[in-house]
């Protein structure tokens, strides 16, 4: 499951000059009806209200979704979602990981309840019909599968006072057995330093089982903390990339990148400073080795979603901010919905198709699809 950004600690007033903001024109897309997909039989009982915390939407009508019990499975849109859960894993909600390959295929990590840093790896090839477990090293942190065989982990071992101790795991056989190719707890032998211990590592991005990046964030002002392994994460180095000008004194944090298309890889990383806070976009076009700022500085970015090499979606706790162009350019469309503070996702499937969830301060969560590239919304599975 990918996680939002999130700083730890307070900032320090910070002596930095703020860039000219580009202007962005505003929109209003073209209002269009929703449809009304065409239901698939799905062979599980039915949860009204799904109330997710977590959805993974493959197309306009297939996806995935968690809640506070449940593995939900949707085949008509997110209308109708139904329960396919393993059996016995207790309760499930946002302590779980998951990665969703198609329709058929996926894991979920849920974390032992007396022993966080172990859990149970479930792994399903029927959409969720079956599952199989398998007891695994780690209970917690960033878990990717590229293929129904090949899988990285990178597993939370703890944090405090701006370190993290992690370790990176890859499996080849779809999660059974794991292998450890990285430490960097002091306390545990063999433990290395390439990846430090120092610095909050936010995000796990692997393209092959040699080649994978981590994000995160760090006290030391004006660096962007971004390493790169390219020997399956037995070595890391630092990826150098430049801080955006008048922001050099500022605190940065990233994911790490999405890789969309050929090559084509996109950076959010988000600047607080004095001045306020900023989401700065960076685009690699050569695989992920250079690392290039573009030009538009996005007022309180956070969410981030690309759907093909061009297109793209930012949600700035106000609008989305939309890029046609690879992220050259941005318009803003704000929508007929006042998401707010209860914003907790978004999934874009299409340049047009898209779905948020919300869930607000009375805990009442909500999802809703858009037809029309974030214009216009509608409440839907309730």
């Amino acid at each position: 499951m990918k996680r939002s950004l999130s700083f730890l600690f307070l900032l320090i007033f910070l002596t930095a000059c703020s860039p000219e903001l580009i202007p962005v024109p505003v929109t209003q897309g073209p209002t269009l009806a929703l449809g009304t997909p065409t239901p698939v039989s799905i062979n599980a009982p039915i949860v009204s209200p799904p109330d997710l915390v977590y959805i993974h939407m493959l197309d306009e009508n297939n996806g995935w979704g968690i809640n506070d019990d449940n593995v939900l499975r949707t085949a008509d849109g997110a209308v109708t979602w139904h329960n396919v859960s393993p059996a016995k894993t207790g309760a499930l909600g946002y302590s779980v990981l998951s990665d969703f390959l198609d329709s058929q295929h996926g894991w979920m990590l849920v974390p032992d309840p007396t022993n966080m840093l172990v859990g149970t790896l479930y792994r399903t090839s029927d959409a969720g019909a079956t599952w199989t477990s398998f007891a695994v090293p780690f209970g917690g942190g960033d878990l990717h599968f590229l293929d129904l065989k090949r899988g990285w982990m990178m597993a939370s071992l703890g944090a405090g006072a701006g370190s993290m101790a992690v370790a990176i795991f890859q499996s080849t056989d779809g999660g059974e057995t794991w292998t450890q190719t990285y430490i960097n707890d002091p306390n545990q032998p063999g433990a290395g330093d390439s990846l430090p211990l120092g610095g909050l590592k936010d995000g796990l991005t692997p393209i092959d089982m040699q080649t994978a990046w981590v994000g995160g964030v760090t006290y030391a002002p004006g660096v962007i903390y971004l390493y790169q392994t390219q020997d399956g994460g037995h070595s890391w180095k630092q990826v150098q990339v430049t801080a955006p000008a008048g922001y050099e004194q500022a605190q940065l944090e990233t994911l790490g990148p999405t890789f969309v298309g050929q090559g084509a890889a996109y950076m959010p990383v988000t600047l607080s400073s004095q001045n306020g806070e900023m989401e700065a976009i960076y685009t690699s076009r050569d695989g992920g080795t250079i690392w290039v700022q573009t030009s538009t500085f996005i007022p309180f970015g956070g969410k981030m979603n690309f759907v093909s090499a061009n297109d793209g979606f930012v949600w700035n706790g106000t609008n989305f901010y939309v890029t046609k162009d690879g992220a050259r350019t941005w318009t803003t469309v704000s929508p007929d919905v006042t998401f707010g503070d209860s914003f907790t996702e978004m999934d874009f499937v299409s340049p047009a198709i898209g779905f948020v969830m919300t869930d607000d301060a009375s805990s009442n969560r909500n999802l809703y699809k858009t037809m029309d590239g974030g214009a216009t919304w509608n409440v839907i599975g309730k």
